[in-house]
């Protein structure tokens, strides 16, 4: 598969960005999340990468940040001008995932611009105090796990767990290590991975592989 690199973004439409975008390996999903144009098809186009589970929680943000939510976070749905709703939308859904655990927190893949990311939390938490509500509210405990840098472990001590690539393994103890996966997450393991028909108990070193 190829790699965002490969690809032109300046030419072509919609259904050409989203087929590219489709080629792309896991690492240039992961670039297209933190790089994608979000003047051209973020509907389409980030819609789609955003949706896979190779995209970690830093990409996820990054992403975000781009969509540039600060512009209608607190303008009424029917407000937002046509030609933004289907980036809002997008910027719905990333928020929906970032707070259901969908993205996990990886080693060395920080968001850009996480000063933006923590003045967004800040002003969440001055929403609470006066009672107001934006339209996208930040679950504060995943997105911690990754501004304290929860993962930042030795690999050589953590071989277990430490991987550049996703595993079944490391997903099992991410609630463990804090990466800003909750337990329930893990209900929807295959049942192959479940003991005894039931989800995994909470000492996970009983599982076998």
């Amino acid at each position: 598969m190829a790699s965002s690199a490969q690809f032109d973004w300046t030419s072509g439409g919609r259904d050409d960005h989203l087929e590219m975008a489709r080629a792309a390996d896991e690492t240039g999903l992961r670039q297209i999340a933190r790089d994608y144009d979000w003047s051209l098809y973020p509907e389409p186009v980030l819609g789609w990468v955003m949706a896979q589970k190779c995209i970690d929680l830093g990409s996820a943000l990054t992403a975000f940040l781009n969509g540039a939510p600060e512009r209608f976070n607190y303008v009424p749905k029917r407000d937002v001008p046509a030609a933004l709703q289907g980036a809002a939308l997008v910027l719905d859904n990333i928020c929906l995932r970032v707070n259901s655990g969908f993205y996990l927190v990886w080693p060395d893949k920080d968001v850009t611009q996480r000063d933006r990311i923590e003045h967004w939390l800040a002003r969440q938490a001055q929403d609470r105090v006066s009672g107001r509500h934006g339209r996208w509210v930040l679950d504060e405990e995943i997105v911690g796990a990754l501004l304290r840098n929860a993962l930042q472990m030795d690999p050589a001590r953590e071989t277990a767990v430490y991987s550049e690539n996703a595993s079944l393994l490391r997903d099992l103890f991410s609630p463990v290590l804090e990466l800003g996966v909750s337990r329930r997450v893990l209900r929807y393991l295959p049942d192959e991975h479940r003991v005894g028909g039931k989800a995994p108990p909470d000492d996970l070193s009983k599982l076998e592989f």
